[in-house]
């Protein structure tokens, strides 16, 4: 029998930290094996108890979660699902934890606790899926290093790059698009697992980081260079040709691998549209979503990238792609960035 995992539960609510460790303990696989009530307690419960994943609210007096993100990561680097109502208001926390290093995120309903029971099944989920990666210490620079070409290129052949990501994606995402230049010729569209309505305020986050701007794509947009276009989420994003050109649509055809947004419904469309002249970027993830979109672009001759084993936090998606035969390179997430401007 499978050992079960360890769950670390941190919130400053006694009551919430009762209902939590109750809706986690009817999962035979999950065990929680401590609680705090703060930053700092979560970190010495960390070092003592050895927890697979901690669960983490941010909004907690004195030591924040915050706090507990950065003191975890670099005392002893375990996997960190936050779970918190300050999503409901302001996503910018949620993505700084990530960046700190943080696996993946939750909302917890606003005052309205009697609905965490809604959340159970999503939040076991999500647990067992952050389990599987594998953190480690951030490296946060205050300044982006934006990549210089090492000769001034002629125009690339390509003609789309197409980006997906999931569990792991916003750093990633990040850090790939901030380390291209302004005059980057390429147009770009990326997918990102994440609810509709937290997707706004990181393209909001990502366009003040970048010297790219920074969309939510909007039905007959075209892709064009020096912009990057973000799937919304409120449906699947397709790319049809237009009277002369390749513009945004949307579909109702549900995915089964990740519906809204589906990286496999990007990414097919494009291969069908642009052919040989586009790239697929496929990022950190679980699951399978962007598989077949990748064997699509590799089918047309396009170029076909993943992300590699050791800098991907859950190495799913870039794993499953890798395994069908559709990736031409496997790249450090440190290195796509400078792959894109020099090697296209």
């Amino acid at each position: 029998m499978a050992a079960k995992l360890k769950i670390l539960v941190v919130d400053d609510s006694a009551f919430m930290r009762l209902l939590i460790t109750d809706l986690l303990s009817e999962d035979s696989q999950i065990e929680v094996i401590g609680t705090a009530t703060n930053g700092l307690e979560a970190i010495d419960q960390v070092k003592e108890l050895h927890p697979d994943v901690v669960l983490l609210d941010l909004n907690m007096a004195e030591y924040d979660g915050l706090y507990a993100v950065k003191g975890i990561m670099d005392e002893r680097p375990t996997p960190i699902l936050i779970l918190s109502s300050v999503g409901n208001t302001d996503l910018q926390p949620i993505f700084e934890a990530l960046k700190n290093g943080a696996v993946d995120y939750i909302n917890k309903p606003d005052r309205n606790k009697s609905k965490m029971r809604e959340l159970q099944k999503e939040l076991i989920q999500k647990i067992k899926s952050a389990s599987r990666a594998k953190p480690k210490k951030a490296v946060i620079k205050s300044k982006v290093k934006v990549v210089t070409p090492k000769t001034k290129r002629k125009s690339s052949s390509y003609d789309l790059i197409a980006i997906g990501a999931s569990t792991g994606g916003p750093t990633a995402i990040e850090r790939v698009i901030c380390s291209l230049p302004r005059d980057f010729d390429i147009p770009i569209i990326v997918c990102q697992h994440m609810p509709a309505t937290f997707i706004p305020q990181f393209v909001q986050r990502l366009g003040a980081l970048t010297e790219l701007e920074v969309v939510s794509a909007t039905h007959g947009m075209e892709p064009t260079p020096g912009v990057v276009i973000f799937c919304p989420g409120h449906a699947n994003l397709i790319l049809v040709k237009g009277s002369d050109k390749a513009v945004v649509d949307f579909t109702d055809e549900v995915y089964q691998e990740y519906n809204n947004p589906s990286i496999n419904a990007m990414m097919l469309s494009a291969a069908k549209v642009y052919g040989k002249k586009m790239v697929g970027v496929l990022l950190t993830g679980m699951g399978k979503d962007g598989v077949k979109g990748m064997m699509a672009i590799h089918k047309v001759g396009g170029k076909t990238i993943a992300q590699d084993k050791e800098s991907s936090v859950i190495y799913g998606m870039p794993k499953a792609a890798y395994e069908a035969g559709a990736v031409d390179e496997v790249i450090d997430i440190k290195d796509i960035g400078n792959y894109l401007v020099n090697d296209l």
